[in-house]
């Protein structure tokens, strides 16, 4: 059987990356030929993997599920992909499905390892699937209430898929913060209220952290009410992070815990799995308000040269798409 060519990006050192041809071998029975429609490029941990500041102690734990390669280069990471099913059983055949697979025009995976879109889910929204999933899990660990005040920290996807979500529970009152005063538009498309850090009210029932910076943890634990929780959604790489646990503390009998997604929240474990939580993830993202999350659109040929300013644009960055030929 004649190989398959390919295209894909490849971190070859910390900051410098490049499109490689690949050859592909054709599916096997029970896997799938992927043609890859959209892509995105998750700013917060691929830019620390972009960056070179995985920790040494964290290289297994970070691993993408099809990741090629190792910590901190060369190597193939992402985990948002879009494509139709070229090859593969008659019921994928021509699909639209999400894969946690890396920046590659085309690819095989097992089948189970690909998820049909609902139907109602346009593909260019898709691409922000594992985005929700990390939101969905942190719902799950963060159990907020009816009728709860609610503080979300850093208005990136992330957060703001996470406000997006408390918005929905009954009577909450949900306040999404951010250091960008530009963010509060995003705010408004998702229905969600919005502060900057003056401005933020205390006194909270669950106050969730997503901002990636130190200073938005510390003053989480600030604005939390007594016998609050506060849910640690950020990841600092290698970067160390020093709290005022020796203030209000422990006075107010505060929570403080984290929420990763490469676990399913404990409360859950016993019933769901991945599948299908990705599965819900799915579902939720049929909203198209979600479209404000997705911030530009390049050419995936671009990508060498668009990513070192995708890492860098902070403020300006939050779903990059990228588009296949």
């Amino acid at each position: 059987m004649p190989l398959i060519s390919a295209k894909a990006f490849w971190l070859l050192a910390p900051g410098h990356g490049a499109l490689r041809d690949e050859s592909l071998r054709p599916p096997e029975s029970g896997e799938v030929l992927i043609k890859t429609r959209f892509s995105a490029v998750s700013r917060g941990t691929e830019a620390l993997v972009f960056n070179g500041q995985v920790p040494v102690s964290e290289y297994e734990r970070m691993r993408a599920p099809f990741q090629t390669g190792d910590f901190p280069a060369p190597l193939k990471y992402g985990y948002a992909n879009v494509g139709i099913v070229e090859e593969g059983p008659k019921t994928l055949v021509g699909r639209h499905v999400f894969c946690l697979f890396p920046h590659q025009d085309r690819y095989v995976v097992p089948a189970d390892a690909v998820h049909p879109l609902p139907e109602g889910l346009p593909l260019e929204r898709a691409v922000l699937a594992a985005n929700m999933e990390t939101a969905l899990n942190g719902l799950w660990d963060a159990a907020p209430c009816l009728g709860d005040r609610i503080l979300v920290i850093g208005a990136g996807v992330v957060g703001a898929l996470v406000a997006y979500l408390c918005a929905r529970v009954p009577g909450t009152r949900v306040q999404l913060m951010d250091i960008e005063p530009q963010r509060a538009k995003l705010a408004e498309a998702l229905n969600v209220g919005f502060c900057s850090p003056m401005q933020a009210t205390g006194d909270n029932d669950l106050v969730i952290h997503a901002s990636g910076n130190p200073e938005g943890l510390r003053q989480a634990l600030s604005l939390a009410g007594p016998e609050a929780t506060v849910l640690e959604m950020s990841w600092y790489g290698e970067q160390e992070v020093a709290l005022p646990l020796g203030e209000a503390f422990h006075v107010q009998r505060l929570t403080l815990r984290s929420s990763q997604v490469g676990g399913i929240a404990a409360v859950r474990r016993p019933r769901w799995d991945h599948r299908r939580r990705m599965a819900l993830a799915l579902e939720l993202l049929t909203d198209e308000r979600l479209d404000a999350l997705i911030s530009g659109e390049s050419d995936f040929l671009d990508l060498p040269e668009t990513m070192p300013d995708l890492v860098a644009g902070c403020g300006e960055v939050l779903c990059h798409r990228l588009r296949y030929r």
